[in-house]
């Protein structure tokens, strides 16, 4: 399986995030979270893969998550609400997200990211 980068091309953090990859010589397919979200199947895996409480998916300082109050309102949500809403705008989605194999990272982390 080829490593996939799921990122917003315009975030500064995605960014950083590719310009590792390419430094590290990490061969990838680059997908654009906003016009092509990951549906809630797939965020349902990656977030099992990932082993981060659910939370941790959420781009909580976006706009898109300040404008629903997911603040006040994540505790409610089930796991599969939580998916859903996820997978209906990218950009409430923590990004940059690293696919590897076995393994995947929500945000950037160049310590944990591969070398």
């Amino acid at each position: 399986m080829k490593t996939l980068f799921i990122c917003y091309p315009k975030c500064s953090t995605c960014q950083k995030a590719k310009k590792h990859l390419i430094e590290a010589a990490v061969e990838f397919e680059e997908q654009h979270i906003v016009n092509s979200t990951p549906t809630s199947e797939q965020l349902k895996k990656y977030h099992e893969m990932s082993g981060l409480p659910l939370k941790r998916l959420f781009n909580t300082s976006g706009n898109s998550y300040k404008a629903l109050n997911l603040k006040d309102k994540f505790d409610s949500l089930s796991d599969q609400e939580a998916y859903d809403l996820l997978a209906s705008d990218g950009m409430l989605i923590k990004r940059p997200i690293l696919v590897l194999e076995n393994q995947v990272f929500f945000g950037y982390n160049k310590d944990q990211w591969p070398q």
